[in-house]
């Protein structure tokens, strides 16, 4: 299993919520990401979100992105990724199955009949939910203080997996801080791939430093070798 985080997307182009003193593009994360800032402001979240999904047209995967796919290509069903990230560098970066445990900015959810739409255009202005008609829509990303998705399938994961990884990731923001922990309970090799030590690094077996376009690749390929 494979754990990334904002440091994978970052070599992308992407701002992070840590770039700058926990400032994303100058909104503090509790004026952009928690449900209380939606109930409070929802046309700042909303605007938010809109300029980050329209912004995802200028960025392209990198090579991280892309050697987890040559690793996917090779190994099929054996690898799993998990991604805290909203993009969708995965995907276009050649993988084809990704666990969005924060939810994605290509969806929105509609609050009034609980289900999800692919999502391209704004939510500001209030669309139309395409299946009920209502005006619910809100972008389907998990706010702090919201339960992550898909634990249940990412904890059998962590279960069972001979190796976990993580790469780009604080080790800051739980649940997915502990999930090195879970995976060496159950007996995994833990590797960390990140440009500097995470606050979770001494729970790894080995800690790498530098670039994920260039970290990664190289595992990859070391993996595959082996």
């Amino acid at each position: 299993m494979v754990l990334t985080g904002a440091g994978i997307s970052a070599e992308s182009g992407v701002p992070t919520f840590r770039d700058a003193d926990g400032l994303w593009e100058g909104y503090h994360v509790e004026d952009v990401a928690t449900p209380e800032a939606y109930d409070r402001d929802p046309a700042t979240v909303l605007k938010f979100y809109d300029e980050r999904r329209a912004s995802l047209a200028g960025v392209v995967p990198n090579p991280a992105h892309e050697a987890l796919a040559r690793l996917e290509a090779a190994v099929g069903e054996e690898l799993l990724v998990v991604t805290q990230n909203i993009d969708d560098l995965h995907e276009r970066g050649g993988l084809q199955r990704v666990v969005h445990m924060h939810g994605e900015l290509l969806k929105a959810w509609c609050t009034s009949c609980d289900q999800r739409h692919p999502w391209t255009g704004t939510l500001v202005d209030r669309p139309a939910c395409p299946g009920c008609g209502s005006t619910a829509l809100r972008p389907d990303v998990v706010w702090f203080g919201e339960i992550p998705y898909e634990m249940d399938r990412i904890i059998d994961a962590l279960t069972d997996a001979e190796i976990f990884v993580s790469i780009g990731t604080s080790g800051a923001v739980y649940p997915a801080a502990g999930f090195v922990q879970h995976a060496r309970r159950h007996g995994a090799r833990a590797t960390e791939l990140n440009l500097e030590p995470s606050e979770g690094s001494f729970f790894f077996h080995d800690s790498r430093h530098g670039k994920a376009g260039e970290l990664v690749p190289a595992w990859v390929d070391e993996l595959l070798g082996s």
